[in-house]
C-alpha cells in the first residue's frame, strides 16, 4: 500500500494534467467553510472548499494534516464529510483542503470536540443594564441552550431557549427579571440533538443599582386568591413630574426587574411592546407638557427596537420618514409618532402619525380652521421607504368633531391604538377623539383603506333595545381582541374612558346637571361583522372609583380575569392604579397596583421577558428580599367598583 506522499504525489499528478486542460487559476488560497465548528462525538458535519469564490471539489481533505484523519482525530470523506470519534482523544482538531495541483494548504476549519461530560464552562458578563447579564457558552451543533436563574441555588426562573448557531458555537443569551443590587445565580441547560441534557455550573451574577430612584409603587392584594403569573410592563408619562424611570417591568410586588435608559431627559415610551422575537418595540416621545421645551429636554421622537440590554437593534427617525413619505410622493408630511406602533410578521412596522390641515370656508368648519389628524404608514425596513399609507382625512367626514375647537385647531381624531387582525389581514385603530374604533381595509398591504366599519355612537353598529347611548365607547383606549377569532363574530373589550358619556337617547351628557356623574368601564362586546350587531358580554362599571381623562388599557390574562390600567382619574389626583379584577357578574378585586406621581399611560401583564416562557407569582416572590417585600401592601383596595 502507498504511503500518504506517494497517493498525494499520484493525486497531483492527475490533476495537474486536469487544471492544464480546465485552465484553472494556480496559486490562490483554497477557503474552507465553516472556519469554526462545535460538534458531539460521533456526530457528521459538511466542509466545503471554494477557490476564488467558487466550489472546488478536486481537494484532498485532512484532519491535522493527514489525508483522511484518523481514528483518534476523526475522519473526514473525500466529499469533505467529517465525523468526529466516538471516543476523541483530542479536544481540538484541524481540517484543511489542499489542491494537489498547487500544493497550497487552505484555510483551516478549526472543530472543537463537545464532550458532555468534561465541556469548558459557559461566562457571565455584564451589560449596558445593571440588571441583564449575559450568558455565553460553547454548544454543538443541533443543541438547544437555556439559563435558568435566581437568588439560589433552587433558581426558579428561566429565560428561553435558543438554538445554537449553525456548525455549533458560541449561544449568548441575556438573563434579564433580576432585581437591582442583589447577587443571583444562574446556570444553563444544554438540551443535546440526542435528546441527553447536561447542564453547566453555577454562576453568580450581582447587579447594579438602578440610575434613579424607582417609580412610587405600592401593591396591594386582598383575600388569598392569587393573581395571573407574569409581570407588568409600564409605559409611564411625565406629566405628573415622576422621574427618568419610564419605561419598566416590575414583578407583582411592584420591585423594578428591568427598565430602559433613554439616554435623554424628559423621554418616555408611547408604547412599549415585547416582540415575539424577544426584542422591545417602542415609540421613544418627548414629554412637554404641551408648553415650550425647557433647557436640557429632550424632543427625540422615533421609533426604536432594542433587545434586553438596551442594544438598538433598529432606529426610525422622524426625518427618515419623512424623507420616505417625499420619495414615494406621499401627500403628507409626519408632524409626530404618537401612541402605538404594530410590528407585523412579515417584519413591516406600521407607524401612527399626525398631521395638520387647514380648512377654510369647507365642511362647516370657521375659515383658517387647523384640523390635526391621523394617518397610517406600512414601514418596509428592507427597502426603508412606505409602502402602504392610509390618512383619515381621505376617508372621514371632518366636520365631525364631538370634542369641538380651541382656539383655531380641531383635535379632530387623537388616535391611540393599533390591533392587527390576522384573520382576514386587516387594522384596528381607536380613535379618541372620534369616540370610534374603526377597521381599516389593509389587506395585508393590498387594501385599499376603506373603512370597513365604525364602532361607537353614530357608527355602524347596532346595541340591543336600552344599551344604546349609554354603553358605547366614549374617549376609549387600548381595543384588544379578546378570543381566538379576530374576524367575522369576535369578542373586543377596551379601556371605556368615558369622556363626555352619553347616558339616554335625549343626548344627555354624564356630569350634567340632573344627570349621573360621569365614570370610567371596561367592557367585553360581542361583534357581528356580516349583521353589524355587537352586545355587552361582560363589564366591570368604575362609576365612583374611575374617570380618567385620558389613557388606560384592558385586556384578559391567562387565568381568565380582567387587568385594566386606569390613567388620569380623577378619583385619585396624581395616582395611577392597576387592577385584576375576577370576570364575574360582581367583580371582586384579586390585585391592584398604584402608582405615584407617574402617570401610567399604559401598564399591562406579560407573561414574562421572554416570549413563550411564564413566571409564576411564586418563583417571583422567591426572588424579592424581605426589605422589598415592605412595598407590597397586602391591605384591601383604597379604590372600589
Amino acid at each position: 500500500m502507498r504511503n500518504d506522499k506517494t497517493r498525494l504525489a499520484l493525486l497531483s499528478s492527475i490533476l495537474t494534467g486536469l487544471c492544464l486542460l480546465s485552465g484553472c487559476a494556480r496559486n490562490s488560497t483554497p477557503v474552507v467553510t465553516p472556519s469554526q465548528a462545535v460538534v458531539l462525538p460521533g456526530q457528521t458535519i459538511q466542509f466545503t472548499a471554494t477557490l476564488n469564490g467558487s466550489p472546488n471539489s478536486q481537494v484532498v481533505w485532512m484532519v491535522n494534516g493527514a489525508m483522511g484523519g484518523s481514528q483518534s482525530t476523526g475522519t473526514i470523506s473525500s466529499a469533505g464529510v467529517y465525523t468526529t470519534p466516538a471516543n476523541p482523544a483530542v479536544q481540538n482538531v484541524t481540517v484543511t483542503a489542499e489542491i494537489p495541483a498547487d500544493g497550497v494548504p487552505s484555510t483551516p476549519g478549526f472543530v472543537q470536540v463537545f464532550n458532555p461530560s468534561k465541556f469548558t464552562p459557559g461566562m457571565v458578563n455584564s451589560t449596558n443594564n445593571p440588571l441583564v447579564a449575559s450568558y455565553s457558552i460553547q454548544a454543538p451543533e443541533g443543541a438547544g441552550v437555556q439559563i435558568q436563574f435566581g437568588q439560589s441555588t433552587n433558581y426558579g426562573l428561566t429565560t428561553s431557549a435558543q438554538s445554537a448557531p449553525n456548525f455549533g458555537g458560541t449561544v449568548s443569551i441575556f438573563v434579564a427579571g433580576m432585581q437591582a443590587s442583589t447577587t443571583y445565580h444562574m446556570q444553563a441547560t444544554l438540551s443535546l440533538p440526542n435528546g441527553t441534557q447536561v447542564t453547566d455550573t453555577d454562576h453568580t451574577f450581582a447587579t447594579g443599582p438602578l440610575p434613579s430612584p424607582p417609580p412610587s409603587i405600592t401593591v396591594q392584594q386582598p383575600g388569598s386568591t392569587a393573581p395571573a403569573p407574569g409581570v407588568e410592563m409600564l409605559c409611564l408619562d411625565l406629566l405628573y413630574g415622576g422621574n427618568d424611570l419610564t419605561g419598566v417591568v416590575t414583578d407583582l410586588s411592584g420591585n423594578v426587574i428591568w427598565y430602559y435608559d433613554f439616554g435623554g431627559v424628559g423621554l418616555w415610551p408611547e408604547p412599549m411592546k415585547l416582540l415575539p422575537n424577544g426584542h422591545i418595540l417602542m415609540v421613544v416621545a418627548p414629554e412637554t407638557n404641551g408648553t415650550s421645551v425647557p433647557p436640557g429636554v429632550s424632543t427625540v421622537n422615533e421609533v426604536r427596537e432594542i433587545d434586553l440590554a438596551g442594544d438598538i437593534i433598529y432606529r426610525l427617525t422622524l426625518p427618515e420618514i419623512n424623507a420616505g413619505l417625499t420619495s414615494i410622493g406621499a401627500s403628507f408630511q409626519a408632524l409626530n409618532l404618537h401612541h402605538d406602533i404594530l410590528k407585523l410578521p412579515n417584519g413591516h412596522y406600521i407607524l401612527l402619525v399626525n398631521y395638520n390641515e387647514t380648512f377654510a370656508n369647507q365642511a362647516g368648519l370657521p375659515p383658517g380652521t387647523i384640523v390635526t389628524g391621523d394617518a397610517l404608514i406600512d414601514w418596509d425596513p428592507q427597502q426603508g421607504i412606505p409602502v402602504w399609507t392610509w390618512s383619515a382625512f381621505d376617508h372621514l367626514d371632518v366636520s365631525r368633531i364631538p370634542y369641538g375647537i380651541a382656539n383655531g385647531v380641531a383635535d379632530w381624531t387623537h388616535s391611540n391604538a393599533l390591533v392587527y387582525t390576522p384573520d382576514d389581514g386587516n387594522i384596528i385603530l381607536s380613535m379618541r377623539n372620534q369616540n370610534w374604533i374603526i377597521k381599516i381595509n389593509y389587506e395585508n398591504g393590498s387594501g385599499d383603506g376603506s373603512v370597513l366599519w365604525h364602532f361607537g355612537y353614530q357608527g355602524d353598529f347596532t346595541l340591543p333595545s336600552g344599551d344604546s347611548p349609554i354603553e358605547w365607547n366614549y374617549g376609549q383606549h387600548y381595543p384588544t381582541i379578546a378570543g381566538p377569532n379576530s374576524a367575522g363574530s369576535f369578542s373586543m373589550m377596551f379601556y371605556n374612558d368615558g369622556t363626555n358619556r352619553l347616558v339616554n337617547s335625549s343626548g344627555a351628557v354624564c356630569g350634567s346637571p340632573g344627570v349621573i356623574s360621569c365614570y370610567a368601564s371596561v367592557p367585553i362586546f360581542n361583534l357581528n361583522e356580516t349583521t353589524k350587531t355587537a352586545q355587552v358580554q361582560w363589564e366591570d362599571n368604575l362609576s365612583g372609583s374611575a374617570y380618567s381623562v385620558c389613557c388606560g388599557d384592558a385586556l384578559v390574562l391567562s387565568n381568565g380575569d380582567v387587568e385594566f390600567d386606569v390613567g388620569d382619574n380623577l378619583f385619585t389626583p396624581g395616582v395611577s392604579f392597576v387592577q385584576e379584577a375576577t370576570q364575574e357578574q360582581s367583580p371582586q378585586v384579586v390585585w391592584q397596583m398604584n402608582i405615584q406621581n407617574q402617570l401610567a399611560y399604559r401598564a399591562f401583564r406579560i407573561p414574562s421577558l421572554y416570549p413563550g416562557i411564564q413566571w409564576s407569582q411564586a418563583a417571583l416572590a422567591a426572588q424579592t428580599t424581605a426589605d422589598s417585600r415592605l412595598r407590597a401592601q397586602r391591605t384591601a383596595p383604597s379604590q372600589k367598583h
